[in-house]
């Protein structure tokens, strides 16, 4: 049985057509992120780098994340994997936190899964990532802490986009908390 390169630069021609509508990840991206303090004001929390790829021969998609803190800590790592079911025509997006080796379903069929609205594409999940964060950042930024977050795409275009984070108490009512300025990388 031959083994094949797994990250490809584009496409499977047989892939779903769909797939095109996470391409804007592809390739390696920097960005800053802010995070609404306690007293409401606007903070720079981190910085980190996205890089996309196909895979599996141009059948999906794969982005890791890597988000720092303002000190060069480590806060964030992990994997979305994204792929089209076209008999069912839903995303199924998976996020893979590498730190704590667990898994999450980011586009749940509770919640709607990928909703695509021109240029912009937003899901929302139940949050896994905020319980991992450590008591000294959960005390600087308490709005942090919720149960269910929706992210938002937008912005898009070859050298830019921006990953805007919403969060809720109860999946109706939600607050904008976190703003990622991405921006393509020359590196």
């Amino acid at each position: 049985m031959e083994q094949h390169e797994q990250r490809v630069d584009k496409p499977n021609p047989n892939a779903p057509a769909e797939l095109s509508r996470f391409a804007f990840l592809i390739g390696r991206w920097r960005f800053e992120a802010k995070l609404k303090s306690a007293n409401g004001e606007w903070q720079t929390f981190g910085s980190g780098t996205w890089v996309g790829h196909f895979i599996l021969d141009g059948y999906a998609i794969a982005d890791e994340y890597r988000m720092f803190g303002s000190s060069g800590e480590l806060i964030v790592l992990g994997m979305n994997f994204r792929a089209y079911d076209p008999a069912k025509q839903v995303w199924s997006i998976k996020w893979l936190n590498a730190r704590a080796g667990t898994w999450t379903d980011l586009t749940p069929e509770q919640f709607g899964g990928a909703r695509f609205d021109g240029q912009s594409v937003n899901y929302a999940f139940k949050e896994p990532v905020a319980q991992l964060l450590t008591p000294e950042l959960l005390e600087k930024y308490p709005t942090a802490q919720w149960p269910f977050m929706r992210a938002t795409y937008t912005n898009i275009s070859a050298m830019h986009f921006t990953w805007r984070g919403e969060k809720s108490e109860d999946a109706k009512l939600w607050t904008h908390f976190m703003v990622v300025e991405c921006y393509r990388s020359t590196e």
